[in-house]
């Protein structure tokens, strides 16, 4: 961590930064510890929630727009977490909490069913080799899980600059029996939510000639 990310952490982690038990990782999360919603961000509103919001460029404007809502963001890089801090109190956005914890285990043991109006999922990491795409987050099972933490009617909203990674989430959300594609392009795939700012990292994307694939499913 840059020592100016660091200075960041240690003094304003405890306003936005979940302080949770684990089980066998720094990643992971102890089952039987729901959270109380409404304790955790001092009021009652509805909750978007975020996986993998990198070091929170986009989660950060997306969140400003959106005072109204509750957003709850995960994340594994720590680094990636201290700088959303740094962004976070610089932009004086008081409605995210963040939870550095893999998305299955946040959703598994924090959430309840039936608990989410909206979740994004913007640029999962692609594991662009062949024998690593087993490990790629978007899959029946984790399907099956975010499904089951949406509200009837919620928005589920993903993009991604991989093609084959596109193609994959495709194949399995339109076959989830309880999801319903609701792209507005006519093709299938989504148009750009107007919503999700460019980042640096997408636009590295965009100049290495990598089309992005945006997605949109709502829970049936």
């Amino acid at each position: 961590m840059r020592s100016q990310h660091l200075r960041a952490w240690e003094r304003l982690r405890h306003a936005y930064v979940l302080d949770l038990p684990r089980r066998d990782s720094s990643t992971s999360i102890a089952p039987g510890h729901p959270l109380d919603l409404t304790t955790t961000f001092g009021r009652a509103a509805p909750l978007v929630v975020e996986i993998g919001f990198g070091t929170g460029e986009s989660l950060v404007a997306m969140a400003a727009a959106r005072p109204d809502q509750n957003v709850l963001a995960f994340e594994v890089y720590l680094p990636g977490i201290a700088r959303t801090v740094g962004r976070l109190h610089d932009e004086s956005v008081t409605n995210v909490r963040l939870v550095q914890a893999d998305a299955v285990d946040g959703l598994s043991h924090l959430l309840g069913p039936d608990s989410v109006d909206e979740l994004w999922t913007f640029f999962p990491d692609p594991w662009p080799k062949a024998r690593h795409h087993k490990r790629r987050l978007v899959n029946r099972p984790f399907a099956d899980l975010a499904v089951s933490r949406l509200r009837p009617g919620a928005s589920w909203r993903l993009a991604t600059d991989w093609p084959d990674y596109a193609e994959q989430m495709r194949a399995v959300l339109d076959a989830h029996p309880s999801l319903t594609n609701a792209a507005d392009a006519g093709d299938g795939w989504a148009k750009r939510f107007a919503a999700r700012p460019r980042t640096r990292f997408e636009q590295r994307g965009i100049e290495a000639g990598r089309t992005v694939r945006d997605l949109h499913y709502l829970r049936r």
